[in-house]
């Protein structure tokens, strides 16, 4: 028999035969090693430890560029003016958009529709008669304890005034499947 003979596996298929090309050994060593790399790559990046997760370094990232940015701010008092103000300025409402969607979807849901807490969309509020009452929410909480403080949580005063300004962009957006209303009914903000 040739060389070519000896090659060739005994499986056909539609008259062809099928040459015997074994992988190389250094390719099967690398694929058993990333095999065992990937194991315990996974279980450090996903066993769930604070700050290990890509998604928790993005947030680090996104928190550290906040307070950078923040710098051109200063210190924010959470006053209707300073609400209504940034409510209107998309640079400054994304940075409202990430402080809600990162604290509060679990409660109020990805677009303020409400889930456990009430819906935040419509005209009708607890505890909130102007857009500074929203501030102070976030900050002290309400309801006995059903909404916690986030003043301390959030850590900077403009993440308070930002969120609330996110917030109060919301109110008449209406989304589909929100809760039905709660609370007062009150004038939309100008």
């Amino acid at each position: 028999m040739s060389e070519v003979e000896n090659q060739l596996t005994d499986h056909a298929y539609d008259g062809i035969q099928e040459y015997d090309n074994p992988l190389p050994g250094w390719w099967k060593f690398l694929f058993g090693f990333f095999c065992v790399f990937g194991f315990f790559y996974y279980l450090y990046f996903n066993s769930g430890h604070e700050g290990r997760s890509v998604h928790d370094q993005y947030n680090d990232q996104v928190s550290h560029m906040m307070e950078l940015r923040f710098a051109d701010l200063g210190e924010l008092e959470a006053t209707d003016e300073n609400i209504l103000k940034y409510k209107d300025d998309p640079k400054w409402l994304k940075v409202g958009e990430i402080v809600y969607k990162t604290n509060c979807t679990g409660c109020h849901g990805a677009n303020g529709q409400g889930v456990t807490g009430p819906n935040l969309t419509d005209n009708h509020w607890k505890n909130v008669r102007t857009p500074s009452d929203i501030a102070k929410v976030i900050n002290k909480g309400a309801n006995g304890g059903a909404m916690p403080a986030w003043g301390n949580r959030l850590g900077h005063v403009n993440k308070v005034v930002l969120a609330a300004s996110y917030i109060a962009s919301m109110q008449g957006t209406n989304p589909s499947g929100g809760k039905p209303p709660e609370g007062n009914e009150i004038e939309p903000w100008e």
